[in-house]
């Protein structure tokens, strides 16, 4: 199905919006939307409904709602004060009101055609050739049971449930509708024929199988237009009737195949060129260069990013990351002032806010700048505000541990932190950042023999981290372990040779001038001038 209106176009099979003959870059749940407001624009769409729809009865905040329909209207060139397109009905709803041409066509033409008869030079019927969505997209397959036991079923449909909510929550691919999904239940099916009904290019399937006490889930993510097993795992439990235990393992299979994605995404682009480059393929291009501490990894990600930007300067999400970008770089790229780096991420991470401000990642950045600055009130209301648009943002859970460390309540920063790793026990960018948030909270609390443990660790799996070993270096000398205390500053002026007591007084995060202190004499016994 393709609608048209105004200058827009929405081609439903292969979830592009277009403009004239351009992509226009919008998130899985926004075009989901908008595709139900334009099927349904006869009539008032309630708020409840598109909950159900767009999040298949998740429950979500009214801001995280409200901003959803602001990207959508944003993506087709309407807003809130004039609602020419998308009009809002106060406590009623939404319906699209502008005229629309809707166009029914033929899947033998469309994204998501049968698969076409090849024949290879030498005759003989060759595999056929899957046309998929042009959109990172997958399909997750009802969880086989495997046992006798009915009971077992239940659990194995409540997991593939939550494995399709907990994908769709996040904004990097298309994740096709549970209810979609569901119609192969109980069935044996090929994969690429599964493909190539939903036009998706990736395929989650897996099992469920009990023996004894135990219970044995495991999962397997196919590329089915290379025909390639991309990742696969397996988990063991002695109890999964749990919501805890599940929860867990819902966890771990959705961050695995989340990342695992991205990275296969990553390496195709590279690997084929498209000749239309969107400004998501640079988005997704740069997940794994953010996901790697080092300076040069960072700047290649900025590069693409900034390559999105000049595709479309008012991608919010492109400029919160690239923010994020800069978060990263203030113990990396220890020879800029980290005074500049914060105000590279101040003006990111305002800019998005400016096109979005229900973009939770852009609140992210903002509230981790005015950490920097020492202003912990206003970095926790943004952090928190990030939480509330979307309760599922692990990294939004690090970030306000980060802030409410730094800004005089440690124990509260890692029971944050925590909350982080039970929702996204694999979250990339949890397992990079997560490190950062507990070294600070733990130093607040004067626990120098575990800063020095986390820290050392950091500085031994990166090795260009300058913040861990400007720690390390301050908790050794704190616990008197003089001479490894001045071996670390030696390495710490490697990276840092700007490392004095002024950076200590300027540039320190935090926000109280005992914690201050306490850095600075750590640096002196370890030898600083």
């Amino acid at each position: 199905m393709i609608f048209r209106f105004t200058d827009f176009e929405v081609d439903v099979a292969r979830h592009e919006l277009r403009c004239g003959q351009k992509l226009v870059a919008v998130e899985p749940q926004v075009f989901d939307l908008l595709v139900h407001l334009l099927r349904n624009r006869d009539r008032i769409v309630s708020k409840s409904e598109l909950v159900e729809v767009v999040w298949m009865g998740r429950i979500v905040s009214e801001a995280t709602l409200s901003s959803r329909v602001s990207a959508a209207r944003q993506a087709i060139s309407d807003n809130g004060a004039d609602q020419e397109l998308i009009r809002t009905y106060y406590k009623r709803g939404f319906r699209f009101v502008a005229n629309v041409d809707e166009t029914a066509v033929d899947r033998n033409l469309s994204a998501m055609q049968p698969a076409q008869k090849v024949v290879s030079p030498d005759g003989l019927a060759a595999a056929p050739t899957l046309t998929v969505c042009d959109r990172p997209s997958i399909a997750v397959l009802p969880f086989q049971n495997m046992s006798w036991d009915p009971e077992q079923q239940h659990i194995a449909d409540g997991l593939t449930g939550d494995i399709v909510t907990g994908l769709s929550g996040q904004r990097w691919f298309f994740v096709v509708a549970r209810n979609s999904s569901f119609a192969y239940k109980g069935e044996t099916v090929d994969i690429r024929k599964v493909a190539r009904e939903f036009g998706v290019r990736y395929v989650l399937e897996g099992s469920l199988r009990k023996a004894a006490d135990r219970v044995r889930i495991t999962a397997q993510l196919i590329d089915a237009a290379r025909r390639i097993h991309v990742w696969g795992d397996r988990y063991d439990s002695a109890c999964v009737n749990r919501f805890d235990r599940q929860d867990e393992i819902t966890s771990r299979i959705v961050d695995s195949v989340k990342s695992q994605i991205i990275m296969a995404e990553a390496a195709r682009l590279r690997r084929e060129p498209v000749q239309n480059i969107d400004p998501s393929d640079l988005v997704m291009q740069s997940l794994p260069h953010i996901w790697r501490m080092s300076a040069s990894e960072q700047w290649r990600a900025q590069d693409l990013l900034q390559q999105a930007l000049t595709l479309d300067d008012k991608y919010a999400h492109v400029h919160a990351l690239l923010g994020w970008t800069y978060v990263n770089l203030f113990n990396l790229d220890a020879r800029t002032s980290i005074g500049e780096l914060t105000d590279k991420a101040l003006e990111a991470a305002e800019r998005a806010l400016m096109l979005d401000d229900q973009d939770h990642w852009g609140h992210l950045v903002l509230g981790l700048s005015h950490a920097r600055r020492r202003r912990p009130e206003a970095a926790v209301r943004h952090l928190s505000k990030s939480i509330e648009l979307n309760p599922s943002f692990a990294l939004g859970y690090a970030g306000l541990g980060y802030a409410l460390a730094c800004g005089g309540r440690p124990n509260c920063g890692l029971e944050s932190l925590e909350r982080a790793r039970q929702i996204s026990p694999l979250d990339p960018f949890v397992t990079v950042y997560a490190p950062v948030v507990r070294y600070m909270a733990l130093f607040a609390l004067e626990r120098y023999e575990e800063t020095a443990t986390v820290c050392r660790s950091m500085a031994a799996h990166h090795p260009n981290h300058a913040g861990a070993r400007r720690l390390m270096t301050v908790s050794l000398g704190l616990l008197g372990k003089i001479d490894e205390a001045r071996e670390s500053l030696s390495h710490a002026l490697v990276l840092q040779p700007g490392l004095s007591s002024d950076h200590v007084e300027k540039d320190t995060v935090y926000a109280s001038p005992s914690d201050r202190s306490r850095f600075l004499l750590g640096l002196q016994r370890a030898g600083l001038k």
